[in-house]
C-alpha cells in the first residue's frame, strides 16, 4: 500500500475516519490552548518582546496594552467561536471570509494567510538559531553560526510535522510548561526584589495612552499571534462545536492575563526609574541577567535553554498551521491537489514538506547574504527575525479585521439562536478595535522592523502581503469564470455549495 493518499476533490469539510484525511477526534481542549499558547511564545514574548517595546516605545504602559488589546481579541473571539460551531475546515480563516465575504475574497484572504503564517514561522528561526547558538558558543567557548544551530530546529519540525498532530500537541505541551515555570519564577523573584517597592506603574491609562501608544500597541498585538489557530485544528478536534470556542477563549484570557503580571513584574523587579534605560541597554538579556544577578546562574541557564525551547515550540505551532491551510487549499483545487496529501499518520505531508522547502530555501538566502554583516551576530534577529515575523503580524492582523467583518456577513444567513451582540455588536467592536491597531502597525512599520525614518523596507515587506492576496482574489474570480466546479466548494472542504 501506498503510504500517501490525495483527497478526492469532493472530499467534505469534515472529512472520514479513515485513511483520507486528517485525524479525526484526536485533539482535546488542553491540547488546543498549548497549540494557541506556543504560537504565542510565552518565554519569547517574556524575555524578547517587552523589553524591546519598553526600549523602542519608551512607554511604560506595556503591561496595561496586554489587557486592552485582550479586550479586543475577546470582542473578535465572540463571532469568530460562534462559527467554529458551523465551519470545520483546516483553513480556518480562509473557510471563515469565503462562507462570509464571497468565495473570490476568500482565496485572496488564503494567499494572504499562507504568505503570513509562513512569514512566521521562517522568521523565527533567526531568533532560535541566534539564541541556541549563543547559549551553546557561551558554555562551550565554540563557535557555531547562526544558521547551523537553525537546522537542528529546522530538522526537528519537519520531522515532527510528518507524524500525528497529537504527537507534536504533547511535545508543545511539555515545552509550554517549562515555558511558563521559567517565567513565573521571574515574576516571584521580580516581586521579591522590588528595588523601589510596589506600585500600579504600568497599570494606569496614563501610562499607556501618550504620544508612543501606537508603537506600544503595534509591538504587544505580536504576542497575541496565533491565537486564533484553535480553528485550524477543527477537523482534528475531538469536540469541534465546543472545544475550538472554548480552548481560544482560555487562552486569550490565559495571554492578556499572563502577560500582563508578568510585564509588571519586570517593572517592579527592575525599578520603574530604570526599566526603560535597562532595556534599551540590555534588550532580550535583561530578563537572564535579572535572574543570574537575584536567582542562581543555574536558574538563569535553565530560563536560557526554555527559551530556546519556547522558540521551537513556536516554530512547531506555525508550521502544523501552514500545512493545514495548503492541505485544504489543495483539498479544493485552489492549489495543485498535491498538496493534498496525507500519509499513513493522517499529517498533511506535502503541505508539511512545502513548508519545509520555503523555510530551507529562506534559511539559506539570509545565511549567504548575512555573511561579513556589519550587524554581526545580532544580524539574524535584526533582519531574518524581526523583517518576517513583523511582515507576518501585519498579514494576520488584517485577516483579524476581514474576518471580523465575514462574521457580520455570515450571521445575516445563519441568525437563528444568536443574539445581537454576537451576531453584529461584537464583530462590529472587533473590526473598529483591530482595524485601529492594523492602522497603527502600518503607521510605525518602520519602527517594527527597527528602521529610522523611511526604508523601501517599510513598504516592500507589506507589499509582500497585500500583493498576493491581490492576486487570490483575481484567481478566485477566474475560478469563478472559468472552473465553476471548483469555485462553487470554495471555503466548504471542495463539496459543491448550492448557493454558489
Amino acid at each position: 500500500m501506498s503510504q500517501e493518499q490525495t483527497l478526492p476533490s469532493t472530499g467534505s469539510a469534515d472529512g472520514n475516519e479513515s485513511g483520507n484525511g486528517l485525524s479525526k477526534r484526536t485533539l482535546g481542549v488542553p491540547a488546543l490552548v498549548f497549540m494557541i499558547i506556543a504560537a504565542s511564545a510565552p518565554l519569547t514574548v517574556i524575555g524578547g518582546g517587552v523589553p524591546s517595546n519598553f526600549a523602542v516605545s519608551t512607554n511604560l504602559g506595556v503591561p496595561l496594552s496586554f489587557i486592552v488589546l485582550g479586550v479586543c481579541v475577546a470582542l473578535f473571539s465572540v463571532g469568530y467561536a460562534a462559527m467554529s460551531s458551523h465551519i470545520r475546515n483546516a483553513g480556518a480563516f480562509y473557510a471563515y471570509i469565503s462562507q462570509g465575504l464571497g468565495r473570490a475574497t476568500g482565496v485572496g484572504a488564503s494567499w494572504v494567510a499562507l504568505v503570513s503564517y509562513n512569514a512566521m514561522q521562517v522568521g523565527i528561526y533567526g531568533l532560535f538559531g541566534f539564541a541556541l547558538a549563543s547559549f551553546i558558543n557561551d558554555k562551550l567557548s565554540t563557535n557555531i553560526p547562526w544558521w547551523a544551530a537553525a537546522l537542528v530546529g529546522f530538522v526537528i519540525v519537519g520531522w515532527l510535522g510528518v507524524n500525528k498532530v497529537d504527537f507534536s500537541a504533547k511535545v508543545i505541551g511539555v515545552l509550554v510548561a517549562g515555558e511558563f515555570l521559567a517565567v513565573i519564577v521571574f515574576d516571584v523573584i521580580s516581586f521579591a526584589v522590588q528595588p523601589e517597592g510596589v506600585s500600579s506603574v504600568g497599570l494606569a491609562p496614563s501610562d499607556l495612552f501618550t504620544a508612543s501608544v501606537g508603537a506600544t500597541l503595534a509591538f504587544s498585538m505580536a504576542a497575541f499571534m496565533g491565537f486564533e489557530s484553535a480553528a485550524i485544528y477543527s477537523e482534528e478536534a475531538k469536540d469541534p462545536k465546543r472545544s475550538i470556542a472554548r480552548a481560544t477563549y482560555i487562552a486569550v484570557g490565559i495571554i492578556a492575563v499572563f502577560y500582563a503580571l508578568s510585564s509588571w513584574a519586570m517593572i517592579i523587579g527592575t525599578g520603574p526609574s530604570n526599566i526603560i534605560t535597562e532595556s534599551q541597554q540590555q534588550g532580550p538579556d535583561l530578563v537572564f541577567n535579572f535572574l543570574t544577578t537575584n536567582g542562581a546562574v543555574i536558574v538563569s541557564d535553565t530560563a536560557q535553554v526554555l527559551f530556546v525551547t519556547s522558540l521551537l515550540a513556536a516554530l512547531i505551532a506555525f508550521h502544523n498551521a501552514v500545512a493545514r491551510y495548503a492541505f485544504s487549499l489543495g483539498r479544493e483545487g485552489v492549489l495543485p491537489r498535491s498538496l493534498a496529501r496525507v500519509n499513513r499518520r493522517h499529517a498533511p505531508v506535502a503541505g508539511s514538506l512545502a513548508q519545509s522547502a520555503l523555510a530551507i530555501v529562506m534559511l539559506a538566502i539570509f545565511a549567504i547574504a548575512g555573511t561579513g554583516s556589519d550587524l554581526g551576530t545580532l544580524y539574524p534577529v535584526l533582519t531574518f527575525f524581526s523583517w518576517l515575523t513583523n511582515t507576518g503580524a501585519f498579514g494576520l492582523v488584517l485577516l483579524l479585521v476581514m474576518i471580523s467583518v465575514a462574521v457580520i456577513g455570515y450571521f445575516r444567513k445563519h441568525a437563528a439562536g444568536y443574539s445581537l451582540w454576537t451576531r453584529i455588536v461584537a464583530p462590529a467592536l472587533a473590526a473598529l478595535t483591530l482595524g485601529t491597531v492594523f492602522v497603527l502597525i502600518v503607521v510605525n512599520f518602520n519602527v517594527l522592523i527597527g528602521s529610522d525614518g523611511f526604508s523601501p523596507l517599510s513598504w516592500i515587506l507589506p507589499a509582500l502581503v497585500v500583493v498576493p492576496g491581490i492576486a487570490g482574489l483575481f484567481w478566485g474570480l477566474r475560478l469563478k469564470k472559468k472552473r465553476p466546479e471548483i469555485y462553487r466548494g470554495i471555503g466548504f472542504g471542495g463539496a459543491s455549495d448550492t448557493s454558489a
